[in-house]
């Protein structure tokens, strides 16, 4: 059993995830690096910790598939102990293009992923940190985008608009278990620079975009995961139901 407060990050072998599991456990986390097919990814994620002295383990699970959720938290309980932090971080993306050429099979992936599966992995946690249900408390902190207040026009509608209901839900579950010891925030990134845009069929994106950015440039991972740690830490004991923008004044 961990030492540490355990912290399980979803999508945590890559971009956003990977930064927010190195920086966490430089802060004395035991981090769950969660994967779905990146294993060789979570593994350098997990032997870049081990070798600065932290602790971390990989763990695959994919995260639209509720017996593996379960799975996964059953597996952390066993192996690292009581679950004390979440970063809903894993997430999918598809092709650029406009809404009349996306077929119904595409955005029910986008919803499995970006929206019923954070919601699962958030049950879990949950159960296992209310202080109604005998638990000490916790934190949950989902990944959200720009694209949620934004829209993503001709290029991908359904993802934003999967972001937006992951925004919902996250003030709605902070409202329900604000009494259980268990804060629920989101942040917003902007335009980071991450492997996440290759997916969408441009892996230049940010490039193109950054004029946009009042601060005319593209975001770090790494300044998305210190806005995720802080939102994780006592220092935002009195934060919950909040939305935290990472995006250079956009």
């Amino acid at each position: 059993m961990s030492e540490g407060p355990v912290l399980i990050v979803t999508g945590g072998g890559r971009g956003i995830g990977a930064a927010t599991a190195k920086l966490a456990a430089s802060r004395g986390y035991w981090v769950c690096v969660n994967y779905r097919e990146g294993r060789e990814a979570a593994a350098e994620v997990v032997r870049e910790i081990t070798r600065a002295g932290g602790c971390a383990v990989a763990m695959q699970a994919d995260v639209s598939v509720e017996g593996e959720v379960e799975a996964l938290f059953r597996r952390v309980d066993s192996e690292l102990g009581s679950v004390a932090a979440l970063v809903n971080n894993a997430a999918t993306l598809e092709s650029q293009m406009r809404l009349e050429a996306m077929g119904a099979a595409r955005m029910g992936r986008m919803m499995a992923v970006n929206v019923v599966g954070p919601m699962v992995c958030a049950r879990e946690a949950v159960k296992r940190m209310s202080t109604r249900q005998g638990g000490r408390g916790g934190a949950i902190v989902n990944v959200s985008s720009g694209a949620a207040k934004y829209g993503s026009p001709g290029e991908y509608v359904d993802y934003a608009a999967s972001k937006g209901a992951l925004e919902t839900f996250t003030i709605g579950l902070a409202k329900e278990v604000a009494e259980e010891g268990i804060r629920v925030n989101a942040v917003r990134p902007g335009f980071i620079y991450t492997g996440f845009h290759a997916k969408g069929g441009e892996a230049g994106r940010v490039d193109r975009v950054k004029t946009l950015v009042p601060m005319q440039r593209g975001g770090e991972a790494e300044e998305v995961a210190a806005a995720i740690l802080w939102l994780l830490s006592a220092e935002a004991s009195y934060t919950t139901g909040s939305i935290l923008d990472v995006a250079g004044g956009r």
